[in-house]
């Protein structure tokens, strides 16, 4: 399912009041399974596959773990729910994700 989503220019709206908007370029729709751990090299374990959600259960050693369930509305709209411990302290989150063009070269 993440395969399907289109690459590029992507914005995340969180659903807490007052939050900021995130941007971030997505290579790959694989790149919203580890939001709150980017860079760290992590085993991944698929709890769901379906045809229009996935859920992924993730551990970073030394760095932390999350579970992050991805629902696809299209290619280019995701609701995303998130929790786990980053850096030692524990993180959740519900976000929509929306791709807005292509990424800066």
């Amino acid at each position: 399912m993440l395969d399907r989503l289109d690459t590029g220019r992507w914005e995340m709206r969180l659903r807490d009041p007052g939050s900021p908007t995130e941007r971030l370029c997505v290579p790959n729709g694989r790149r919203f399974i580890q939001l709150r751990h980017p860079q760290s090299n992590c085993e991944r374990f698929i709890v769901q596959d379906g045809p229009n959600e996935v859920t992924v259960q993730y551990t970073c050693r030394g760095k932390g773990y999350g579970r992050t369930h991805i629902r696809r509305e299209t290619s280019r709209l995701v609701q995303i729910e998130s929790q786990g411990i980053a850096d030692g302290l524990p993180f959740e989150f519900s976000a929509e994700a929306r791709r807005v063009g292509d990424c800066a070269a």
